[in-house]
């Protein structure tokens, strides 16, 4: 349940255009703004001196991203950048809270998604500690497979993109494809990756 869009007009929010790749908000800028996707992707992530990233996670449409720090007064602890050209949601912090104040339904449901965060990034944690690459990879790919898991998808994600979110190199996610595919854990057809 997204903030609802004339909602959010009424308290004064804009629609602002990114290009892909153009930057949201950058890491350590301090949070003064809430933000919900109306149509497009948006990617946070982190990057080290030497330019290796660890993606945080894709919003998409009716998705909102960077709400933590507006709670507690802090920074960003990663940079938002447009996955692909959006159009994205921009509200002041003060009218954020204050409809937060206002409509306990809306508060409550921020309530459950920055539990349902904390949980995720809890499991996710415990996955990446695992040195295996393809229990990494195995894991990355069951929380991202939509609907019963009888049959093979297509994998939404480039090889470096599920490096970024694993934490591996894309030479070590292209070899545990490859051994992930000899034991029949995925398909790889026309270069593309089912599971």
């Amino acid at each position: 349940m997204p903030i609802d869009l004339d909602l959010l007009f009424t308290w004064g929010a804009i629609a602002k255009e990114y290009k892909k790749n153009e930057v949201v908000f950058y890491e350590d800028e301090m949070a003064n703004y809430y933000y919900q996707v109306i149509e497009g992707c948006v990617r946070m992530f982190n990057s080290n001196d030497d330019g290796k990233e660890f993606t945080q996670g894709y919003f998409v449409e009716k998705q909102s991203f960077g709400e933590p720090p507006l709670f507690i007064n802090e920074k960003y602890p990663a940079t938002a950048v447009a996955f692909q050209d959006c159009k994205i949601i921009k509200l002041s912090k003060d009218k954020f809270l204050k409809i937060l104040e206002e409509y306990p339904s809306i508060q409550k449901y921020f309530l459950d998604l920055i539990a349902q965060r904390i949980h995720n990034k809890a499991k996710t944690s415990k996955d990446i500690i695992n040195q295996k690459p393809e229990f990494r990879i195995l894991a990355f790919l069951n929380t991202h497979k939509k609907g019963n898991g009888k049959t093979k998808q297509l994998v939404p994600f480039t090889r470096q993109e599920i490096a970024n979110f694993t934490g591996l190199r894309v030479e070590t996610v292209i070899r545990a494809f490859t051994k992930m595919k000899d034991e029949k854990k995925i398909d790889i057809i026309n270069h593309k990756i089912y599971f």
